[in-house]
């Protein structure tokens, strides 16, 4: 009898190291595990705060120790093999891995993940092994906010905001790796000198999965970087003229530093010896080229979602040439290489939340506000609040504003729901393409029937929830596809990217939009047309 096939997804994120394990035959998740490391006594020791960074030497600077990142998979796999998951069985691993966030590894680093691949490796931890790799000692992520000198220059040296876009698919945030790289060059000039490779840490993980420093850098990851052109799937030479201009070994030296782009869904090698004998994995475990956590967090759905958590993610596929001429949305690749358009509403649910608190309701206190959701018509009220600076679209941070005198939590709740909907729905609408496929929704909004209602009539489409997946899911996933389009054993076997995906994350029914809802919401002089109006004033008055 054949022996089960497992595919084991890995997201290296801001807080965590997470697994996902996935029966490849019947699409069932059969494992999953998280680390903290904060919590975890084995990861704790690194010196990261609560925010999990290490203590800032300025505002904006946000960095975490890449020696964390190693220590981490060795507890991982401790745990798997502890938890009796046969890792002999696993065929492949694929990566996710935090956007923007990246290591910088010096010339001993070829040598020393080499070592990874000798027998008799697997006796001393990761974090031992690897400890002088690296020419910058701290991994840069996607907190980062102290590079606007960095983003202007690039923007400015490649002709401005609109050649930024349609260069590299977004206008310069200051999270993006290129411009973090330019700051470092320029603030530790012997750092930048001395690195022989940048990588993304959605590629570290896989270079050090194989012991090869080489390993490629994914489409979708490489798009978060302000380096790559977007439509082209290419280091961008105007892009890398403008980040690396007056930096050591000018404009010539940035290239030499990164790794060659690839699929995100391509094979990378072998599992490493060191893993085979250490944890007992098979030799012939396929590696992929993995990549972001919003890339592969995208995977199972192939239409729109919309994420409806503290924050709201709006996913939109596209023909991979649109984009958002405003530069408020980031055009990437998913970890099957299929092009989407990626916004982030940073005032999401948890201002749902603080309205609910002020009418005396806990975070888990949600029938009462159902009920009074019920009492209310979509299409009435608006009440306008963003607690934190806002990046869609950019804005500043401003107080509870309400259009009329609401005073009620069903006409405050009301209003701040569809305030919050109407602006994502708005502003991702230059490059959503109309059409009556279903928006897919998750979070736990699609637990609440009347949200999912208004969801439908301000989409003016079909709504269909979909249960939490998360990026090492869609990691399993993405790497189950590419097992099945290189592996010429499994070429006789179909495989169904889309029926997998709609196996392994469960759907819900779908919510129709009732017609007197979309007219509640739109044509000239309704809802979203007043609330653009109300809205562009209010964050005119409120710059960042």
């Amino acid at each position: 009898m054949p022996r089960e096939r497992l595919a084991l997804g890995l997201d290296s994120s801001t807080q965590s190291l997470s697994a996902v394990v996935i029966d490849i035959d019947t699409a069932e998740k059969c494992f999953e595990h998280s680390l903290d490391y904060r919590a975890d006594a084995r990861l704790n020791h690194f010196g990261i705060g609560e925010d999990y960074i290490l203590p800032p030497r300025e505002e904006g600077e946000a960095e975490q120790p890449p020696l964390m990142y190693l220590a981490s998979l060795d507890a991982l796999f401790a745990d798997m093999r502890e938890a009796g998951i046969p890792l002999e069985n696993i065929r492949l691993i694929n990566t996710s891995g935090q956007q923007h966030g990246h290591v910088y590894l010096n010339r001993d680093a070829d040598a020393l993940l080499a070592q990874l691949t000798h027998r008799g490796a697997g006796t001393s931890p990761l974090q031992t092994l690897l400890k002088d790799a690296f020419a910058y000692p701290n991994a840069p992520i996607w907190m980062t906010a102290n590079t606007t000198a960095q983003t202007d220059a690039v923007r400015n040296g490649v002709g401005g905001k609109g050649k930024m876009i349609d260069l590299s698919g977004s206008d310069a945030p200051l999270r993006f790796t290129g411009a973090v790289v330019r700051r470092v060059g320029e603030q530790f000039p012997e750092c930048y000198t001395a690195t022989a490779k940048v990588q993304l840490i959605s590629s570290f993980i896989p270079a050090v999965l194989t012991g090869n420093a080489d390993v490629p850098i994914d489409y979708g990851n490489g798009c978060g970087m302000s380096l790559m052109n977007y439509r082209g799937k290419v280091w961008d030479p105007a892009l890398l003229a403008a980040t690396a201009e007056g930096l050591p070994g000018g404009v010539e030296g940035l290239p030499s530093k990164l790794p060659a782009l690839a699929r995100p869904d391509s094979i990378v090698g072998s599992l490493a010896a060191y893993y085979v004998e250490k944890y007992g994995f098979d030799s012939h475990c396929t590696v992929i080229t993995g990549s972001g956590d919003n890339p592969q967090s995208k995977v199972p759905v192939a239409g729109d979602l919309l994420s409806l958590g503290t924050s709201f993610v709006n996913m939109v596929s596209t023909d991979g040439d649109t984009l958002d001429p405003e530069g408020f949305a980031n055009a990437m690749y998913d970890g099957i290489n299929r092009p989407f358009m990626f916004g982030c509403r940073t005032n999401g649910a948890m201002v749902w939340d603080a309205v609910r608190s002020q009418y005396g309701l806990s975070k888990e206190e949600y029938a009462p506000a159902e009920a009074a959701l019920q009492t209310v018509a979509p299409g009435q009220f608006m009440t306008f609040w963003q607690p934190k600076t806002e990046s869609f679209p950019v804005s500043g941070a401003f107080e509870r504003i309400r259009a009329t005198a609401q005073s009620t939590l069903a006409e405050d709740y009301t209003g701040i729901i569809e305030t919050s909907l109407a602006a994502v729905y708005i502003y991702s609408a230059v490059f959503t393409k109309q059409t009556q496929d279903p928006l897919f929704v998750t979070g736990g909004a699609t637990e609440s029937p009347e949200i999912m209602r208004r969801v439908a009539g301000i989409w003016n489409r079909p709504t269909l929830p979909v249960e939490k997946g998360g990026a090492a899911l869609g990691a399993a996933v993405a790497g189950v596809k590419a097992l099945f389009d290189a592996d010429a054993d499994m070429e006789a076997e179909s495989f169904d990217v889309e029926a997998f995906s709609a196996a392994v994350l469960k759907r819900g029914e779908p919510v129709q939009p009732y017609p007197e809802d979309v007219a509640a919401y739109h044509g000239e002089g309704k809802y979203l047309q007043q609330f653009r109006e109300k809205y562009e004033k209010i964050i005119a008055e409120h710059p960042i």
